[in-house]
């Protein structure tokens, strides 16, 4: 038995050392820190329309057929084109409206039945009516009858070029007119089988409204200049399906999704959407096969259209499956529901989401002056854990165009959205055709009218892109200076952000709560952001000014709290070397820094990123 004494100094030791751990860790617990990722998720996505980024046609006719407006081809995306989009700094390319959809286009030579317009948006038709699932559209051929053959050799330019290929898996809902003709032998069509008689079974692959016909929405009506044969106001559909945007009724409106129709994958939604995954459902199979497939030609991932749409249950049976058999396959998830994300990730299996209601629309609000960059810090931690799986972006297929009116009107706005955007975090990040040279998007097309974005259902000309394209030599050629700068600022961040462990693999300490509310001096909290990414190797500070008016005269305070986090000593002198968009050599006492700041300046829309040093 030990003394008292000896019990009591034991005591004060274990006391002691509770409280010096406590001290070592309690930025453990600090809002502002996110701990580092343990792998590297900076994939750098470039998403182009196939249809429209090799169109050298300029003459933009609204509503323009294919031989009027032009159209794009598998085979203009050459290897010029494809070093052009390294040059980004992108990883993987994403390759959208590749498998066959509904159109407006004849190909009935190819033995392939007409469309009906009536279910068919714009001429050229929606990516995500999908026609036949086993299929690419032919339009996008040179030689149509050699379609699967053109695709296939783009996905082996792709990879020649060191770069992996990503296409649509479109899970929720098809073409009205489904019908798959190049279906593998012993592949049963979707519907083939099903009793139609019945609204619902879980061994269906079609929701059926029994004893009501389908109406095409009355609102549905082509400009008198455009004549299109079999646009008559009829599709003979009885009886009807349910419409692909959950709409289970007969007369879906012009708003809805009316040209798809819902895929059944064993959930009731009409009787309070009880599951049916016990055995397992016939869509679940037949989806799974179509994966295969794909995977089996090369394709290195997935953007899975609308997956929240999809019962999780079957993307936690399914992923692991193609996984087996491709276990490098990426899926990445459309999702809009934050209280769905973990659950997409952690059973879906996803490899990432979308952050399109979180970071996107958090920035689109600061650059528009709706809101304040500090709105930025709640979206991030809201997320915790969950940042380095969301795939953030600034512009897609269904958003306006960044130098659009509806959007930020000035392209170089684009900048240090992108730097947030690409370096706040250690997940993936997207550019879309384009927005590179600033796109604005202008124009009515056809079907969606002007709306700021560029269009996903008519065959048209992106003349900003035509720009950088030069008559398909992707140098650039007829680019203005402005555009010039533009792409290359784009190509800093992406590259910046792809190459440096900080970022790819980094800890993330937010500055904005240590310098809002007149904190430090000058430091306009509404309008400017700043942050630190850290690993035990690399410290880079990162400051970004979106303020389209005003460059910044400010003071930077670093806390202590930051400096703990980054292992560095918070009485020491350091340096901030200008590593990005800045090449100044400023001296940083670190204890200065925790008190009134270091003295930086940002131009007009301006971001720098510098690397803290020892002195």
């Amino acid at each position: 038995m030990k003394p008292p004494a000896f019990g009591i100094i034991l005591l004060l030791v274990c006391l002691w050392q509770s409280i010096t751990f406590a001290q070592k860790n309690n930025h453990m617990n600090d809002p502002n820190l996110l701990q580092a990722s343990v792998e590297n998720h900076k994939i750098i996505v470039y998403q182009l329309l196939v249809r429209l980024f090799g169109n050298k046609n300029t003459t933009n006719k609204f509503y323009g057929s294919k031989e009027e407006n032009g159209v794009g081809k598998f085979n203009d995306i050459t290897p010029e084109a494809l070093r052009g989009i390294k040059e980004l700094g992108t990883t993987h390319v994403w390759y959208t409206g590749v498998i066959e959809h509904a159109t407006m286009s004849d190909h009935t030579a190819l033995g392939i039945p007409l469309d009906d317009p009536d279910v068919v948006k714009g001429r050229a038709g929606s990516p995500y009516a999908i026609k036949d699932y086993y299929d690419v559209c032919p339009d996008l051929a040179v030689h149509p009858k050699k379609r699967m053959e053109e695709f296939e050799a783009l996905v082996k330019r792709t990879h020649a070029e060191g770069l992996k290929v990503l296409i649509d898996f479109v899970p929720n809902h098809v073409a009205r007119s489904y019908r798959s003709d190049a279906k593998p032998e012993g592949v049963v069509d979707l519907g083939e089988k099903d009793d139609r008689t019945k609204a619902f079974s879980p061994q269906n692959n079609f929701y059926y409204l029994p004893g009501q016909a389908f109406q095409v929405p009355a609102e549905y009506q082509l400009p008198d200049s455009v004549r299109i044969k079999g646009k008559d106001g009829i599709f003979a559909e009885n009886p009807a399906k349910a419409t692909g945007n959950d709409v289970f009724s007969a007369t879906p409106s012009v708003h809805d999704w009316f040209e798809t129709v819902k895929l059944n994958y064993g959930v009731d939604y009409v009787n309070g959407r009880v599951k049916y995954f016990n055995p397992i459902p016939d869509t679940w199979l037949k989806m799974r096969d179509i994966l295969l497939f794909w995977a089996a030609k090369g394709v290195d991932g997935f953007r899975c259209d609308m997956a929240e749409m999809v019962p999780v249950e079957f993307w936690e049976w399914c992923i692991p499956q193609v996984k087996k058999q491709y276990p490098q396959l990426v899926f990445v998830a459309e999702i809009y529901n934050p209280n769905e994300y973990e659950n997409y990730v952690s059973k879906g299996k996803f490899d990432y989401l979308y952050d399109k209601v979180g970071l996107y629309d958090t920035l689109k609000a600061v650059i528009q002056g709706r809101t304040s960059a500090n709105d930025i810090s709640q979206n991030w931690q809201q997320l915790g854990a969950l940042n380095s799986r969301m795939l953030r972006f600034l512009e897609n297929h269904d958003e306006q165009r960044l130098p659009s009116p509806f959007f930020a009107i000035d392209s170089y706005k684009g900048i240090p959205l992108m730097a947030v955007s690409a370096m706040l975090n250690s997940g993936p990040v997207m550019m879309y055709f384009g927005q590179e040279v600033g796109e604005p998007g202008a124009g009515a097309e056809g079907f969606a009218g002007e709306d700021g974005r560029t269009t996903i259902f008519d065959f048209w000309g992106v003349p900003m892109h035509q720009r950088w394209m030069n008559g398909g030599k992707f140098d650039g050629g007829q680019l203005e200076d402005w555009q010039k700068t533009l792409r290359a600022n784009y190509a800093a961040v992406l590259n910046f952000a792809k190459n440096n462990e900080a970022i790819t693999n980094g800890g993330l300490y937010d500055l904005q709560a240590a310098n809002n509310g007149g904190k430090a001096a000058g430091y306009d909290d509404a309008r400017q952001y700043a942050f630190l990414r850290f690993t035990d190797r690399q410290k880079l500070l990162i400051v970004v000014n979106f303020d389209a008016f005003a460059g910044k005269d400010f003071r930077l305070r670093i806390p202590a709290a930051a400096w703990q986090a980054m292992g560095l000593d918070a009485n020491g002198n350091y340096q901030l070397r200008g590593v990005l968009f800045n090449d100044s050599v400023l001296p940083c006492s670190a204890w200065q820094a925790q008190s009134e700041g270091v003295l930086l300046y940002l131009p007009v829309l301006g971001t720098a990123v510098f690397e803290l040093v020892k002195q």
